[in-house]
């Protein structure tokens, strides 16, 4: 642990709801007296809109942040295995799993992300007294029930590195944290490949620090002929690109091995085959799965939360419910073009230095795509980020 100190921390505000439900101004204007009797020492606005601080020991890590410190003699350090709701269930590094809720301070915190803890997170809990969890068998994967009944809180969480995150509802949404790669599953048919949500998954693995991989799924019901050019651009980039087809097994051996000895996040729509992929990869695991709707060829919702999986031939990998859409978090429109390494060679080239490539003449990026060196689809993808359109 690092060294610790007394901080004053910012809580978030609470009860923001107007001190009176009645509109005393629109009243007044209407002629009705009770504006008059008003109490005059009533407050202008809610008492929880004021700042909330708090003073705590605190420990400071190297990358700047900083949570409570903890008694390590009295807590047992893990990992979050998947959250439900209020309950977070907790794999300690000795093998024991709890069922915890989380800190009171913690969840005060202000903070832009939706919840404190994620699932990867490393975290050191506190177990109830009197509590013993022995090792038992990880129970089924949809099985939220049955969840070994041992409590405890989880005082703090550690600093996190390579996280998967996006916008949601104008707060942070961590899906994942503490992986090392992003394995961007796509079907080729039911439902129909979306090239631009690829790119906005690439941008938000450059953003999180994660190695993307490319995985199209269903390869038995395309023609691979026709997939080449895709194929070929991503490549370029540097990115791995796998046809798999989690019905046949074709492919399922080479992303096995990509996933050896990682920790690895799926990503996707709903319906694109991540749950059958895993099964596929390791077929003990017995996922939900479910088929595609025939009425819109949209995925249905089978998986419902994140769940860290141990892999039995070596890593770890976390299985997450399908997204509709995938907008970044915190960036800005300016910094859209580091997301596009094509666009690398022709920025200095354009003839203002705060080009944002999408109305200015003597821009050499559009020029490039007028001479195909970069794809307008690619192209596009660019447009859709800088705007931030919630496209596909």
């Amino acid at each position: 642990m690092s060294k610790k100190k007394k901080v004053r921390v910012e809580l978030r505000k609470n009860r923001e709801k107007p001190p009176r439900e009645n509109d005393l101004t629109r009243d007044f204007a209407e002629g009705d007296g009770r504006a008059d009797d008003a109490q005059s020492g009533e407050r202008v606005r809610a008492k929880g809109s004021l700042s909330r601080y708090r003073t705590v020991v605190q420990t400071e890590a190297t990358d700047g942040t900083a949570m409570p410190a903890v008694d390590e003699g009295e807590c047992v350090r893990g990992r979050v295995l998947r959250v439900h709701g209020l309950a977070s269930v907790v794999e300690t590094d000795d093998g024991r799993i709890f069922r915890c809720a989380v800190r009171r301070l913690l969840k005060s915190l202000a903070t832009d992300e939706r919840s404190v803890v994620t699932t990867g997170d490393v975290v050191w809990i506190r177990a109830a007294r009197g509590s013993t969890a022995p090792a038992p068998e990880p129970p089924p994967s949809d099985e939220p029930g049955q969840v070994p009944a041992v409590e405890g809180v989880i005082e703090r969480v550690e600093p996190r590195h390579g996280v998967l995150t996006r916008a949601s509802r104008r707060r942070e949404h961590v899906l994942v944290a503490n992986v090392d790669q992003l394995v961007i599953v796509m079907s080729l048919v039911e439902p129909d490949l979306k090239p631009h949500l690829i790119d906005r998954y690439l941008a938000v693995a450059q953003q999180g620090e994660l190695k993307p991989v490319l995985c199209l799924n269903k390869a038995d019901l395309a023609d691979a002929v026709e997939l080449q050019p895709l194929i070929g651009l991503y490549s370029q980039l540097g990115i791995p690109v796998f046809l798999c087809s989690a019905r046949t097994g074709y492919g399922v051996e080479r992303l096995r091995e990509q996933l050896r000895g990682r920790s690895t996040v799926f990503s996707g729509q709903s319906g694109v085959g991540k749950s059958s992929l895993l099964n596929a990869i390791q077929p003990d695991l017995a996922l939900a799965v479910k088929s595609v709707s025939e009425v819109n060829q949209k995925g249905r919702h089978t998986t419902t939360y994140s769940q860290l999986i141990k892999l039995d031939f070596g890593g770890w990998v976390v299985d997450t419910p399908g997204v509709r859409q995938m907008q970044l978090w915190d960036a800005r429109p300016e910094e859209m073009e580091g997301y596009f390494p094509e666009f690398r060679p022709f920025v200095p080239l354009c003839g203002f230095p705060d080009c944002t490539h999408t109305h200015e003449t003597d821009c050499a990026v559009k020029d490039a795509v007028a001479r195909r060196y970069i794809t307008s689809r690619r192209y596009h993808s660019y447009l859709g980020l800088f705007n931030g359109t919630a496209e596909e």
